[in-house]
């Protein structure tokens, strides 16, 4: 099992390349199987999740090749319905493939998800929505199963703004049979991404980006090129990392439009930010002071940032606090911030953090994917050496960190434990 070794307290300079959006390419590829013909798919990330992702593909009858940042997807001779519990089990995102199956196949057979534990997230909303367009599921030995004779266009209200209920929507009316609403819809950037893949390849979507969303489904969706749009939460890592370690780094091909959210934030924190050719120029304008911040769904504060701001918290002057409001179990990065020096107290679903001089370098283990990018850059700031263990979560969302980083200042290395 590998782990990273980093002597931290060295500012960061230079350029960082941000890659493919995961969170994007995830329904992207997945929504291959809703297509006839080949697809062509640009700036893919080389990512754990990602390479799962195409084994999945694999299992289910597409064929797949990767190279550089290319997927090349051919349609298959005949569809499987089943997705294994052995992918399953490691991504959540696998229950995407859902909605497109009942729409292709009119069955499917999915292994619960797994994934990052921070919290239940449950894919109930998923289902009740699917229901209403005519499938029909049970719950049998760890797998949901469902069918139907054709899925049918209904209009479909969603109790909480769900991104994965609202992608896998998106996915199922493309090829419904009528009109399909949906009402309360997520906003991410990632929810348009896909409409705008489904659009090229011929499904009739509009009001993406929005609260409603209408599809219109067709008969067939056809082949094309496609390239998956900039990772904003990667983006937003490596703005905290200049800032963390009073670096100055320029983000190229950085989404800085859907970041406004956590841009406004680091802004309050002290974090000067400019718009050049090369890209965005991140660095500390101004002594770090500390923020209130509460997460929320797009096009509020992202809960994929949270981890990563309470780390810059934790050298910020004064006290801040953090308002979880998407999950329920996301602190669990908060003890190993402890261990590195930090002082912060969690209640329900609230953290306090007030600021320090400084982290001194200790063992710490992440337990899912932000909490990891968390570590790693408490671990940039910190005097001494840090060591983080587990980092298998941060490879499922994070391209080459370690080299990246290494780049532009950053003395970490990757070792086996």
């Amino acid at each position: 099992m590998d782990k990273l070794v980093i002597q931290g307290a060295k500012p960061l300079h230079g350029a960082v390349r941000i890659s493919g959006s995961k969170n994007a390419a995830l329904p992207i590829l997945l929504a291959a199987l809703l297509v006839d013909g080949p697809i062509a798919y640009e700036n893919v990330p080389r990512l754990r999740d990602i390479f799962t992702t195409l084994k999945l593909l694999n299992i289910l009858g597409l064929a797949t090749t990767f190279e550089d940042d290319r997927v090349a997807v051919a349609p298959a001779a005949a569809l499987n319905h089943e997705a294994p519990y052995d992918l399953v089990k490691t991504m959540r995102a696998s229950v995407l493939c859902l909605g497109p199956l009942l729409a292709r196949l009119g069955r499917a057979r999915v292994a619960l998800p797994g994934g990052c534990a921070i919290g239940a997230r449950p894919v109930n909303l998923h289902l009740s929505a699917l229901e209403k367009m005519g499938a029909v599921f049970d719950l049998e030995a760890g797998y949901i199963e469902g069918r139907c004779d054709q899925l049918t266009g209904a209009h479909i209200t969603f109790d909480f703004p769900t991104v994965g209920g609202t992608e896998n929507l998106l996915m199922a009316a493309s090829l419904a049979k009528g009109r399909t609403i949906l009402e309360n819809a997520a906003r991410e950037p990632e929810i348009s991404d896909l409409a705008e893949f489904l659009i090229a390849m011929g499904a009739k979507i509009t009001g993406h980006g929005s609260t409603i969303i209408t599809i219109d489904g067709v008969d067939s969706l056809h082949g094309g090129s496609y390239a998956i749009m900039p990772d904003r939460i990667e983006a937003g890592t490596y703005m905290v990392a200049a800032a963390i370690t009073d670096g100055d780094l320029i983000l190229e091909k950085c989404p800085f439009r859907e970041l406004d959210a956590a841009v406004s934030k680091l802004r309050e924190m002290g974090v000067g930010f400019t718009e050049t050719p090369a890209g965005v120029r991140v660095f500390r304008q101004s002594e770090l002071v500390n923020a209130d911040v509460a997460t929320l769904p797009y096009p509020g504060f992202p809960t994929d940032m949270q981890a990563q701001i309470m780390a810059l918290m934790c050298l910020a002057k004064g006290a801040g606090s953090i308002k979880e409001t998407i999950f329920e179990n996301r602190y669990m990065h908060v003890q190993e911030l402890v261990r590195l020096g930090a002082k912060i107290k969690v209640s329900g679903q609230n953290a306090f953090v007030h600021g320090v001089d400084r982290l001194i370098g200790a063992p710490v283990m992440a337990s899912d994917l932000r909490a990891s990018a968390s570590l790693v850059l408490a671990g940039l700031a910190a005097h001494g050496t840090t060591e983080i263990q587990r980092v298998y979560h941060l490879d499922r969302g994070y391209e080459s960190m370690e080299v990246k980083l290494s780049k532009v200042g950053a003395d970490i290395v990757r070792a086996r434990e």
